[in-house]
């Protein structure tokens, strides 16, 4: 299938997709933060700069939590599992690529003491059950 948009278009409109401060990140951190959990944005902790960049970082209680998107990082999810027609090999490349630098970074992270929850982008339609998944993770020791 042929991209309906022109090559400038495409890129302009992939290059306003954030990689950070994204409205699901900042349903986490609101919820979080209100809870009272204090926390570190985008991998920094105590001056280290964390594989992957986590997106929350509780530098006390050596745990991180990675928001992903479904998409971009190939979830088992419907949405996740979406392949695009236009430029298919590309897009499965990319994305293949992005999954495996993910557990790539993961196992580094565990490996350095740290634990790691991700909470994916279609969890979050389930309001209740993620804040259970988040207090359990935090609170766990």
């Amino acid at each position: 299938m042929v991209d309906k948009l022109t090559p400038e278009r495409r890129s302009w409109n992939m290059s306003r997709i954030r990689g950070r401060n994204t409205k699901p990140e900042l349903l986490v951190r609101r919820f979080l933060h209100a809870r009272g959990y204090r926390y570190r944005l985008h991998g920094h902790a105590g001056g280290l700069k964390l594989p992957g960049r986590p997106d929350l970082v509780f530098a006390g209680r050596r745990k991180v939590i990675f928001v992903n998107g479904c998409f971009w990082h190939f979830h088992d999810c419907r949405v996740g599992q979406h392949a695009p027609q236009a430029n298919a090999e590309f897009w499965e490349t990319k994305r293949t690529r992005t999954r495996n630098r993910d557990a790539s970074q993961r196992a580094q992270l565990e490996d350095a003491g740290w634990q790691v929850l991700t909470v994916w982008e279609c969890e979050l339609k389930d309001t209740s059950a993620l804040e259970t998944q988040l207090v359990k993770f935090l609170e766990d020791h």
